[in-house]
């Protein structure tokens, strides 16, 4: 089967997305207005989705997952690690309307 280190990657990165979730609730737009606290916690837990992945050693396992994504997941955390104040929200938007949910119900497969 798959690496447990790798698969207890998979399992954070499902958990990051359910935070990211959670606390888009209110709404996501909001949730990226506040400068103070849920922005960040969102950047924050975007990068650490993109870390996990480039630390699955595992190439099948990564082959469960849309290369795009893993892709995305990277150059988002690329441009918020060197860009933050540049970040183009309206792109984080739709990263969380669009690609997590995808991203959460692959990971659901998997385990």
């Amino acid at each position: 089967m798959y690496n447990n280190d790798d698969l207890d990657r998979v399992k954070l990165i499902y958990n990051k997305i359910e935070y990211i979730l959670d606390i888009c609730e209110i709404g996501i737009v909001k949730a990226l207005k506040d400068e103070k606290i849920t922005k960040p916690a969102i950047m924050m837990h975007l990068t650490s989705i993109a870390e996990q992945f480039s630390k699955i050693k595992d190439i099948n396992l990564l082959n469960n997952f849309d290369n795009e994504d893993v892709k995305g997941a990277i150059n988002t955390r690329n441009f918020i690690a060197h860009d933050y104040e540049g970040i183009n929200l309206p792109i984080i938007e739709f990263i969380i309307r669009e690609r997590l949910p995808v991203l959460k119900t692959e990971i659901d497969k998997l385990l």
